[in-house]
């Protein structure tokens, strides 16, 4: 003890200042419980938020909100899942359709979407929701819930996103799931002059903007066991979509997936108009 103590007197001199000193704490200025408090007010409501997109949403430097978050361990929540495989896909071999993200970058919408879909375990049986994302805007365009995952699931989906959008995609990227490689989708994207991309089997993140997307997604939603019946499930999908779609800040873009799409749509339109052309459904039109 006093060694510790003799310890601690030297250690206080070597500084130039007196040992009480070294037991000093100071008081966390009143400008960091305000910080902590917005921030915990953005996470509240964006429980899936680390400190990028907290900075974003308050519109301030990321190095104040780290310190903070840090200082009252603020985190967000993280999920940890295992990934829905379809049984009858084990033991099938590969398709030959090539994987277009590896070569191509969509720099506007509808050049491609992706499609994947996503499992919840409610009322004693599994239920599934299958998306549509513009890998370019990352907008969830199209959707579909059902209580089985055939390729009615899929195709529905993608209905969903012609229908909202008014458009058709270029190509169309999956992996290879059954419900993806079944003659009627295939015939389906024909119909709309699509290409199919798909990834290899066995490579999730090949299709990552889908993963991504339904880590958060699922994370957001929560437990679905909190719903009385498959009508509060779905509409509480709906709401998610819209909240992602509208109000989430995505990570790649800084701002969400429909803000980014309109600020991109008016920088074209800005250009066009001087030279005739005009912005129709992701593509410029030369006016007649």
């Amino acid at each position: 003890m006093a060694s510790a103590k003799a310890t601690k007197v030297a250690l206080a001199a070597s500084l130039g200042v007196s040992r009480a000193s070294l037991y000093y704490k100071p008081k966390r200025p009143p400008s960091d419980e305000a910080l902590k408090a917005k921030i915990a007010a953005v996470m509240a409501e964006n429980p899936a938020y680390g400190h990028r997109r907290v900075a974003t949403a308050l519109v301030m430097n990321r190095k104040p909100v780290i310190r903070v978050m840090r200082l009252f361990g603020l985190k967000p929540r993280v999920r940890r899942g295992v990934r829905f495989v379809k049984p009858d896909d084990r033991g099938r071999p590969e398709t030959r359709i090539p994987n277009v993200l590896k070569v191509l970058r969509p720099i506007r919408a509808n050049v491609v979407w992706a499609g994947d879909f996503t499992y919840f375990w409610f009322l004693g049986r599994f239920w599934f929701a299958a998306t549509v994302i513009d890998v370019h805007t990352r907008e969830v365009l199209g959707w579909h819930v059902a209580n089985h995952h055939t390729t009615a699931l899929v195709i529905e989906a993608f209905r969903d996103a012609v229908r909202r959008t008014g458009a058709s995609p270029e190509w169309f990227h999956s992996d290879q799931g059954s419900e993806y490689v079944a003659g009627a989708y295939e015939s389906l994207l024909a119909s709309h002059g699509t290409k199919a991309s798909q990834s290899r089997k066995g490579s999730p993140w090949q299709n990552g903007f889908q993963e991504s997307f339904y880590s958060g997604f699922k994370l957001e939603l929560g437990d679905v066991g909190r719903f009385a019946h498959v009508g509060e499930l779905i509409e509480a999908v709906h709401q998610q979509v819209a909240y992602y779609n509208n109000r989430r800040i995505h990570s790649a873009l800084d701002m969400p997936p429909v803000a980014y799409r309109e600020l991109q749509e008016q920088k074209i339109a800005a250009f066009a108009a001087p030279t005739g052309y005009f912005y129709s459904t992701g593509l410029l039109v030369k006016s007649v």
